[in-house]
């Protein structure tokens, strides 16, 4: 055999050898890939509210991709609907405030709240007439105020009734959905409305001068949270590790990243509210558990219990609504609940 043609067989057992080890490359990435394939979620939620900025920014920044979640959102007008929508499985996760949690426990629903994501204060507040002698809270006196009815906005009310030593005998409350707000205030169905943000600044600019505002920040901080039956919490402890990774990036990019992330939510909101962006720097954005949430509850059940908007029971054990579990797994700090 000549050195020529042994040349050439070197070279094709090379070629043939550098074929092999790409096919086995090749083969292993896409098994790889096979086995990180992302995992579908569905997270109902509420986009036109500035305390979603963590799961925007999770869903936008690639956040929820990178920890192997497929994201998909599911655009609620309430936590209270995002929440129902979890519990009936038409969701796997929904993000939820504290009020809608409480009822559920008190119903002996079997819910379970993963994580608190976003507090503020300055949230909720009633914005009134002037013209129908509505100047701050204690002018609320045989006033009538649109209120959803067993949500925070109502819960809120009747804090800021009794720091005025009145009840909700002294006004008269008209329960009307969040979308039936202006409406009913332009039209003088009702003096004052009892809501929160982006509705309390759109009613504000609707009545210009005309408008008095008042916020309830010392009054109630709102959680809020993600949660989910308890069964599908339960039974993929994985996946909500997962989500939760994704919300704790999502979380630190609304505060670190202040600018980028308001005209993120302003594309994503939709909506010509502005006050929130003043409100900004009081917002908290920051995954965790803490006793807050636990003693909230509490309040909150004796309020509706107390209200007759639920039958008077035995105070539940709220503790037994929250998973530490996962996000001790992935931010051990941030679980302080006492257990």
């Amino acid at each position: 055999m000549t050195q020529k043609v042994q040349r050439v067989i070197a070279l094709l057992l090379l070629c043939a050898g550098l074929a092999a080890l790409a096919a086995y490359l090749w083969h292993g990435r896409a098994d790889g890939n096979a086995a990180a394939a992302p995992e579908t979620v569905i997270l109902a939620t509420n986009t036109s509210y500035v305390g979603m900025c963590p799961i925007i920014a999770a869903q936008q920044q690639g956040y929820f991709l990178r920890a192997g979640i497929a994201a998909q959102i599911q655009n609620h007008n309430s936590g209270k609907s995002a929440l129902e929508a979890a519990l009936q499985g038409r969701a796997h996760l929904g993000t939820v405030a504290d009020i809608p949690i409480m009822f559920a426990v008190l119903d002996k629903v079997p819910v379970s709240v993963v994580a608190t994501f976003f507090r503020a204060e300055r949230d909720h507040g009633i914005v009134g007439r002037r013209d129908r002698g509505v100047t701050g809270p204690g002018s609320l006196k045989g006033k009538r105020i649109g209120v959803t009815l067993g949500t925070s906005a109502h819960f809120v009310l009747n804090a800021v009734l009794n720091r005025q030593l009145l009840s909700a005998r002294d006004v008269t409350l008209h329960n009307l959905k969040a979308e039936e707000f202006a409406g009913a205030l332009q039209r003088g169905d009702v003096d004052a409305v009892s809501s929160w943000e982006p509705f309390l600044d759109g009613l504000a600019t609707q009545l210009g001068s005309n408008a008095t505002v008042f916020y309830a920040e010392d009054l109630y901080e709102i959680p809020y949270n993600i949660a989910g039956s308890r069964e599908y919490v339960v039974s993929h402890p994985e996946t909500i590790k997962k989500v939760l990774r994704a919300v704790v990036e999502g979380a630190r990019y609304c505060r670190e990243e202040p600018a980028a992330a308001q005209a993120m939510t302003a594309a994503v909101m939709k909506s010509t509210a502005t006050k929130w962006r003043e409100l900004w720097p009081s917002y908290r954005f920051s995954v965790g558990l803490d006793q807050a949430l636990l003693l909230a509850l509490e309040e909150e059940a004796r309020w509706a219990m107390s209200n007759q908007l639920v039958a008077t029971v035995p105070m539940p054990n709220y503790l037994g609504a929250i998973d530490l579990q996962p996000l001790k797994a992935v931010a051990p700090a941030a679980v302080t609940v006492i257990h």
